[in-house]
C-alpha cells in the first residue's frame, strides 16, 4: 500500500489528533496491521482485514462483544474498542479491501513468545478474564465469520480435495506429511464429534489465543486484555487452551528447518494450565480434554498449513518459498512430542485442577 492511499483511508475515521504516520506492524498471517500515530498523541491500529472473512458478520460481532465487555469490565479502558468512521460506520470500505480502525492502549505491547513462565501463566489469566466477561453474553447470537472455522472434520475435508485436485503438483514431494496427517484423521474429528452430540458445552471463545493477542503492560509486564476479535464466535474452551499450547509451549518458531529444535516446554504447558483453570469454572468434559485440545489443535494448524502449500499458498502470507511447508512440518513434529509426553501432560492438568479446587474451597 501507498502511504497516501493509507492516510487517505485512515483520514475516515474518527481519530484524535492530525495524523503524522502510518507504519507497518506486527506479524500476522491474515490481515494486513498498521500503527497510526497521531498529535494528540495518541496510536491507533488500522488493518485491511482479510477477504478470507465474511466483513459485515466479523465487524457485528467485534462491536457486540466489546459493547458488552465494556458495561461489564471493572476498567472498561483496559478493553479493546472500535473507532468507527465519520459516518459511524465500524469499518471502511476502499477499492484495496475493507479497513478498521482500534484504539492501541497506552504504554502496552506485545510478545511473539513467552520469554518466562510467569507471563504464559498472565497470558491465560487474560484470555478467562475475557471469557469471564462473556460469560452472559448469549454465544448463539454471533455468527461465524468463517465457517466451520476450528471444525476438524471439515478442515480434513479441504485438505483432502486440495489433495485429489493437487493444483500445483506438489503432492509428491510431502508424501510424508500426507501421511501423518491421514493417520491422525480420526484423531482429529473427536472433540468436533463431542460437540456436535452435546458432550461438551459450546461457550463464547477467542479461537486465535497465541501469546500476541494479549496486551501487556510495558513496565509492569502484566496482561492487560486480549485483543484481536476477529475469531470471536460459539466455540470450545479447550480449543482456546489448545491454541494457546500450540503456541506458547512450543521451543520452536512456527517456521524452524531444524525439527529437532521442537517439542513441547512442559513448565510453559504447566504455567499456562494453571492460569486457565484458575481463572474460570470449567465443567469435568473441559478439564478431561484440555490436553487433546492442544493436540488436536497443533494437528489442525499443520493440516491448514500443508493444505495451503498444496494449494499454492494462497491464504496464508509467506515471505519465502515453502514457508507453509516448513510451518506444517513443525507443527506435525509437535504433535509427535505432545503424543510422548501425553501422560505427563494430563497428569499436570490433573494436579493443578485439584490445586485450584483446594483454593477455591480455602
Amino acid at each position: 500500500m501507498k502511504k497516501n492511499e493509507l492516510f487517505s483511508i485512515a483520514e475516515n475515521f474518527v481519530v484524535e489528533g492530525k495524523i503524522l504516520s502510518i507504519e507497518p506492524t506486527g506479524h500476522g498471517h491474515i490481515n494486513n496491521t498498521y500503527l497510526v500515530v497521531t498529535d494528540f498523541p495518541k496510536r491507533y491500529i488500522l488493518q485491511r482485514v482479510s477477504d478470507a472473512f465474511d466483513i459485515n458478520l466479523l465487524m457485528k460481532n467485534i462491536d457486540a462483544v466489546t459493547s458488552f465487555m465494556a458495561l461489564k469490565a471493572e476498567n472498561p479502558e483496559r478493553q479493546m474498542r472500535l473507532i468507527h468512521t465519520k459516518k459511524d460506520k465500524n469499518y471502511f470500505v476502499h477499492e484495496t479491501g475493507n479497513y478498521r480502525i482500534k484504539n492501541k492502549k497506552k504504554n502496552s505491547i506485545c510478545q511473539d513468545a513467552p520469554q518466562t513462565t510467569r507471563k504464559f501463566f498472565e497470558s491465560a489469566v487474560a484470555f478467562e478474564k475475557k471469557k469471564k466477561l462473556l460469560e452472559d453474553f448469549p454465544a448463539k447470537t454471533l455468527s461465524e465469520p468463517i465457517k466451520n472455522f476450528h471444525n476438524t472434520i471439515d478442515r480434513y475435508r479441504i485438505f483432502k480435495e486440495t489433495l485429489q485436485k493437487d493444483p500445483k503438483n506438489r503432492a509428491k514431494s510431502v508424501k510424508k506429511e500426507i501421511e501423518f496427517a491421514l493417520n491422525h484423521e480420526e484423531t482429529a474429528g473427536t472433540l468436533q464429534r463431542m460437540r456436535e452430540a452435546g458432550e461438551i458445552p459450546v461457550r463464547v471463545t477467542h479461537n486465535d489465543t497465541k501469546l500476541n493477542n494479549v496486551l501487556f503492560d510495558k513496565y509492569t509486564r502484566k496482561a492487560l486484555c486480549a485483543i484481536d476479535l476477529d475469531t470471536v464466535m460459539p466455540g470450545l474452551s479447550v480449543f482456546d487452551f489448545g491454541d494457546a499450547i500450540r503456541f506458547g509451549a512450543a521451543t520452536a518458531a512456527e517456521d524452524e528447518k531444524d525439527l529437532s529444535k521442537m517439542t513441547v516446554d512442559l513448565d510453559m504447558f504447566r504455567a499456562f494450565t494453571r492460569g486457565y483453570i484458575s481463572s474460570c469454572n470449567l465443567d469435568k468434559s473441559e478439564i478431561d480434554n484440555l490436553v487433546l485440545g492442544s493436540v488436536i489443535m497443533t494437528l489442525e494448524c499443520g493440516v491448514r498449513f500443508l493444505t495451503d502449500y498444496l494449494d499454492g499458498d494462497n491464504y496464508f502470507h509467506t515471505t519465502y518459498e515453502g514457508q507453509n511447508l516448513d510451518r506444517c512440518r513443525t507443527q506435525f513434529k509437535l504433535v509427535s512430542e505432545m503424543e510422548k509426553n501425553i501422560e505427563t501432560m494430563n497428569k499436570i492438568v490433573s494436579e493443578e485442577y485439584e490445586n485450584a479446587n483446594k483454593k477455591r474451597k480455602n
